[in-house]
């Protein structure tokens, strides 16, 4: 339950991140994709679009997906999106099998780097 608030949380302040900050608008400029966040056993999953410089998320899986992250279940992906440094933790787990990476590596170190977005000025 963590993991679905924490993914619906993301989605959220993505988006008003996205309407509210000149700097991730143009981050945003010029992508028109889709990524997935879900958990392997397919309990919990989150659909996240961005185009014409907004995001938005609603929950499931979607149909033609940029990249995907697939989290082993759902106390290991909040434990990762949790986690004090993320990039080591995804990095740890991928090297473990724990994180599946479906799509373009460098689309998902790009939306690593949206994150820094969220935190208030």
């Amino acid at each position: 339950m963590k993991f679905r608030f924490l993914l619906w949380a993301l989605g959220l302040l993505l988006a008003r991140a996205s309407r509210n900050n000149p700097e991730m608008q143009q981050e945003l400029a010029g992508k028109d994709l889709s990524f997935d966040l879900y958990t392997l056993d397919g309990k919990v999953a989150r659909h996240f679009t961005v185009k014409a410089q907004r995001i938005s998320s609603r929950s499931g899986r979607g149909d033609d997906p940029a990249f995907s992250l697939g989290f082993r279940d759902a106390s290991y992906g909040f434990a990762t999106l949790q986690a004090k440094n993320k990039q080591l933790a995804f990095m740890q787990g991928i090297q473990d099998q724990h994180i599946k990476v479906n799509g373009n590596p460098a689309l998902v170190l790009w939306f690593q780097g949206l994150t820094r977005y969220l935190k208030k000025r």
